[in-house]
C-alpha cells in the first residue's frame, strides 16, 4: 500500500541510506545488536534513526508491548521494552512490520529510541 503521507505531503523527506559499515547497540552495557546491514532513516523534524535487521538484534532480550503508533510516511510501528543489564526499558524499541510500499525496506528490521533513554547508546563498531 503506498503512504498517504507522501501523497498529501510530496515535500516531507524520509530518505534511507543503507550503512557500508558496522554499527552497534548497547543497552545498559550490554550489546543488544551489531550489524553491516543498517538503513539509516533521516526524516524532516526528526533525528536520525538506525534500523537493525532483527536477525542480527537479540530479539529474546525484546518485550512485546501493546503499544502502536501511527506513521503517515511509514505506517503502524510495533513497540518492544527491552531487558538489558537487570533493567526493563518500556517501549524503547519499535518496528514497521508491515509498512508502507516507499519503506518496504524497513520492514523486519528494528530501530531503537536512543535519546529517551541515556542507557541506549548506537555506535559505529570496531
Amino acid at each position: 500500500m503506498k503512504s498517504p503521507g507522501h501523497r498529501q505531503h510530496p515535500e516531507h523527506k524520509v530518505q534511507e541510506v543503507h550503512l557500508d559499515q558496522e554499527m552497534e547497540v548497547e543497552v545498559n552495557g550490554e550489546r543488544i545488536a551489531s550489524s553491516h546491514d543498517v538503513v539509516k532513516v533521516e526524516e524532516d523534524g526528526n533525528p536520525a534513526r538506525y534500523y537493525f535487521p532483527r536477525n542480527d538484534v537479540a530479539m529474546d532480550k525484546l518485550l512485546r508491548s501493546s503499544a502502536t503508533s501511527e506513521c503517515p510516511f511509514k505506517g503502524t510501528a510495533h513497540y518492544f521494552g527491552i531487558r538489558a543489564g537487570g533493567r526493563v526499558f518500556p517501549d524503547a524499541v519499535w518496528s514497521y512490520e508491515a509498512p508502507y510500499q516507499e519503506h518496504a525496506d524497513l520492514k523486519d528490521r528494528v530501530a531503537f529510541y536512543e535519546g529517551k533513554f541515556p542507557e541506549i547508546a548506537i555506535t559505529h563498531g570496531h
